[in-house]
């Protein structure tokens, strides 16, 4: 069927309005901390440094040690996450000044890796814990990507790869095996009611030492990690993301869902990219009869 170029343009006004007036989709409620939900303090002004949280990871997860010898003497140090490391430290130096910071899995309340992952690989548990189901993992490594924290890890040298990230021990009754070695309190667990609350105590009885802010309590619209440090050391300086407090997913999702209701929008889209197509087809045959007709 030929139609006009006064038809097509008729079409595509009337898809162009449809978009318009579908009607939008709500934002999507943010997915919050529970007061009883398992999380983690960690505590930077009580680190030494001494390793035995990130040992302790490898023993109970059966990864391999990242060895390196000092002075004849072997230490277990990993210098970043990866496919064998959950959990590492890192040394905050200026100077005089200097700060351990312990990283992993911040398990966020609304976690973008959740959002994105599309076999649901990827999921929270009842207690809060971003979980990973390596059975149903199709290697797509969104999680990597959209994760604000760089903490997914896939395995390259596996033949079946996976991801790698803490999950809080959720295998264990005792609960994160790195808490439970910490021999200066630096790490503990716990309800995220108790930690908040534990977090405010320590800053109201020691307000000259730290920082007034609790990292993690609405950061990324809450985590189950939550960080503490003192007036020195910024949490820039220990390397821990300047995120919103928003959650990342509640906006994309919502974007998502309002675009993509009542699939308008592609077919709007559709029509824009069938009519550009014709409109330059045209053009092509116009030209092509206008140099016929210079060469008769």
């Amino acid at each position: 069927m030929n139609l006009s170029r006064r038809e097509w343009f008729r079409g595509l006004s009337a898809a162009g309005i449809a978009a318009v007036a579908a009607p939008a989709a709500h934002a999507r409620e943010a997915k919050t901390v529970h007061p009883e939900d398992v999380g983690m303090l960690y505590d930077s002004t009580r680190c030494v440094g001494c390793r035995a949280c990130t040992t302790r990871c490898k023993e109970v997860n059966g990864l391999p040690l990242d060895v390196v010898k000092t002075d004849g003497v072997a230490y277990n140090a990993p210098e970043d996450l990866s496919a064998s490391n959950k959990s590492i430290l890192k040394l905050y130096k200026n100077g005089e000044t200097e700060a351990f910071v312990k990283r992993q899995c911040m398990h966020c309340a609304d976690p973008a890796c959740v959002s994105v992952c599309m076999a649901g690989a990827l999921h929270k548990t009842q207690n809060g814990i971003v979980a990973y189901n390596k059975n149903v993992c199709v290697g797509c490594r969104y999680c990597q990507i959209a994760c604000a924290f760089d903490v997914p890890k896939f395995t390259w040298n596996e033949p079946l790869p996976l991801i790698v990230k803490c999950e809080m021990c959720r295998h264990r009754p005792e609960g994160p095996a790195c808490c439970e070695a910490c021999p200066r309190g630096a790490m503990t667990t716990g309800t995220m009611a108790g930690l908040t609350e534990e977090a405010h105590r320590r800053i109201g009885n020691d307000p000259d030492k730290y920082d007034p802010k609790i990292y993690g309590e609405h950061d990324g619209g809450g985590l189950h990690v939550l960080y503490l440090t003192s007036k020195a050391v910024s949490f820039e300086n220990l390397g821990l993301p300047d995120v919103p407090e928003q959650p990342i997913p509640q906006t994309s999702e919502t974007v998502q869902h309002t675009l993509y209701k009542g699939f308008v929008a592609p077919a709007a889209l559709f029509g824009l990219f069938t009519f550009a197509q014709y409109f330059n087809e045209r053009r092509r045959q116009a030209a092509e009869d206008a140099q016929r007709e210079n060469k008769s």
